[in-house]
């Protein structure tokens, strides 16, 4: 699988980042308002230029002089997400001109040595000429206009950036993998977990090894690319993906300050299989659920470990339940396992599903028993009709594995809810036995021989 490029987008507070953030990536997940300072950590999404998809970071407004207090933090978040990119997006408000805080970015920006691109934004209803000419002051190439609120000039932007990104070449597939006779690449299965710090990841990590490992590397790179580390559990090669984040040696055990998002994202694409690891603990948050749907995204198979198991007395417990049906409720289809890393319990249970979530997520599944069970879900329940038309479903063939693809023959499928395709999916899932994958079906409208030709 070839990595996605990693774009940051970097300025001062209030140059519209956050706009073209969601533009980006086609969504509202950042918060817009017209004040400066909102966005204060991280955000990440994904986006896609023709063909080539690409991660996108926001970062909040970048003060380069702050010494302390919520201002530096949002500095050193800032230089994190320029270290873990391989392109930076630096923007500036045209209508305003150059500020003395953005030669102070552009000088910090120089340091790293990361490609940069100048979008001069908010431009909209304006005469492009001499309006960026005072930006070549900043040092980094030619600036280019944009306006992130009405999309002009952000396609030039986006294909300006990814140039200075070489497209990797594509790995095999997990099809084109060669296997052993269970069914698991012979170069083993890649398992990343992920979680926020502090919920037991390096702990399990040392479990899983069976010795008090260090997981960190003293040279340039490891914050950007993911830590295989081989290790082989009751007869079975695994490669553990690390994103525990720890520091240099010496102050190995104290996890960064924020959580490494690119890290995680790419450590989930080139996974096998994702253990999501959480703290029973502390409340499931809102990190936590990103995290959770950036796999089902990625199409991981997943099993979540709750982790601290030992440490809740059995009224907590129930709470912790509760509390995770409400806030994962997208997860229904995957394994969760109450354990404790520190002490091992639950631990052998756990890798046997990830073990189960893979086998799941590359089963082959036969044409003539997807039809069965299709029809015989039809049978039982059938598509409720849209006016007089009601959709007929008439055949299923796998479209892919990792995660399975059921592709739906018929008429009329346009018209199908999405409540009748989770019916399909749990009938899917309960024959085929799909349980720690996500599942994902699609519609092939059949020709109409009668219709008349073009």
């Amino acid at each position: 699988m070839s990595s996605k490029p990693v774009v940051a987008l970097v300025g001062r507070p209030n140059v519209g980042k956050s706009t073209l953030f969601n533009r980006l990536t086609r969504s509202r997940d950042a918060l817009v308002a017209d004040m400066p300072g909102l966005t204060r950590d991280r955000h990440f999404g994904e986006g896609r230029l023709g063909p080539r998809p690409y991660l996108v970071v926001d970062t909040g407004g970048f003060e380069p002089v702050a010494k302390d207090g919520i201002l530096a933090q949002m500095a050193k978040q800032t230089l994190q997400a320029v270290a873990e990119s391989d392109v930076v997006i630096f923007m500036v408000d045209g209508r305003l001109g150059v500020a003395p805080q953005d030669l102070q970015i552009a000088q910090q920006l120089r340091k790293t040595g990361r490609p940069t691109v100048i979008a001069v934004n908010k431009l909209e209803g304006l005469t492009l000429e001499g309006r960026t000419a005072e930006f070549y002051e900043l040092g980094l190439g030619t600036p280019l206009p944009i306006s992130g609120a009405h999309g002009d000039g952000v396609f030039v932007l986006l294909e300006e950036a990814l140039s200075h990104v070489p497209e990797a070449g594509v790995q095999p597939t997990d099809l084109e993998e060669p296997r052993n006779e269970q069914g698991l690449p012979l170069t083993g299965l890649r398992v990343a977990i992920v979680g926020r710090p502090n919920v037991g990841k390096s702990t399990l990590v040392n479990t899983l090894l069976g010795e008090e490992r260090v997981i960190a590397f003293d040279m340039p790179g490891t914050t950007r690319d993911a830590i295989e580390i081989p290790f082989e559990r009751q007869g079975t090669l695994y490669r553990l993906i690390d994103t525990a984040g720890l520091r240099r040696k010496g102050r190995v055990f104290e996890a960064v300050e924020k959580f490494s998002v690119i890290k995680t994202l790419q450590a989930i694409e080139s996974a096998h299989v994702v253990i999501l690891l959480l703290d029973a603990q502390q409340d499931i948050s809102d990190q936590d659920a990103h995290i959770a749907g950036f796999v089902l995204e990625s199409g991981r198979a997943l099993v979540v470990g709750v982790n601290k198991w030992d440490g809740l007395d059995s009224i907590q417990r129930e709470d912790v339940k509760r509390h995770l049906g409400r806030k994962l409720p997208f997860l229904s289809w995957a394994k969760f396992h109450f354990i404790s890393a520190l002490n091992g319990h639950g631990v052998d249970a756990l890798m046997r599903s990830v073990l189960a979530a893979y086998a799941a997520a590359t089963r082959k599944l036969s044409t003539p028993k997807l039809t069965r069970c299709l029809r015989e879900a039809v049978e039982r329940q059938q598509p409720p009709r849209r006016g007089n038309v009601r959709p007929k479903l008439r055949y299923a063939h796998q479209g892919g594995q990792n995660p399975p693809i059921i592709v739906v023959h018929g008429n009329s499928l346009d018209q199908v809810s999405d409540v009748y395709k989770r019916y399909l999916e749990g009938q899917f899932r309960e024959v085929f036995d799909l349980e720690g994958t996500p599942l994902r079906i699609e519609w092939k409208v059949s020709k109409n021989p009668y219709a008349p030709k073009e």
